[in-house]
């Protein structure tokens, strides 16, 4: 399967740093494995005034400026994403990412009246994968709707292929886990990628 992970954190010595890693292990010999480094390449998430207004109108400029990423995405038959949860959701950068290059024609297709839902453009994508840390617990997020997880498991699944099928790997209450609650982690997340 040709699988592309999109990371999203700008520490290298980070945990997360740590669970990219581990995923591409868990992969490499088996599929094809692709990486956008968002923080590495210095993505630009700034929908800008120009970029808005052309958003629908002539989206072949934004595309322009993100065609390697475009590119990447049709490319996957799988979306692998690597990124701390911030605020209940994903960082800023990552949401620019979505934003900036899952466009209109590529990644939706508008609806075609008022009260009709966008159509999927994402139909080739056959596995989405979050894998993601946060500081709340599992409790809290629950209790408020899980935003981060809907956002990727139902807002973004909405527009890939019928079937496809999701895994959701989340390590929650970062600011008070332990050294051996990571490396659980890590060996549960090692543990899922391989199976893959």
């Amino acid at each position: 399967m040709k699988l592309l992970i999109i990371y999203c954190h700008p520490d290298p010595g980070s945990l997360n740093a740590a669970l990219l890693k581990s995923v591409q292990a868990a992969l490499t010999g088996r599929h094809e494995v692709k990486v956008i480094d968002l923080y590495a390449e210095q993505f630009d998430p700034i929908l800008t005034l120009e970029e808005r207004t052309a958003y629908l109108d002539n989206t072949a400029l934004i595309a322009a400026r993100v065609q390697p990423h475009i590119d990447l995405l049709r490319w996957a038959e799988g979306l692998v994403f690597v990124y701390p949860t911030w605020f209940y959701g994903v960082p800023a950068l990552l949401k620019g990412w979505f934003e900036r290059v899952w466009l209109p024609g590529v990644a939706f297709l508008p609806p075609a009246r008022k009260g009709a839902t966008a159509r999927p453009g994402m139909q080739h994508i056959r596995l989405l994968i979050g894998v993601t840390t946060s500081g709340s617990p599992w409790w809290w997020l629950r209790w408020i709707g899980d935003p981060g997880k809907a956002f990727l498991l139902r807002g973004i699944r909405a527009i890939c292929a019928p079937l496809c099928k999701t895994k959701w790997l989340q390590l929650h209450n970062m600011n008070n886990v332990t050294l051996a609650d990571r490396e659980r982690f890590l060996a549960r997340v090692t543990k899922t990628f391989r199976a893959i």
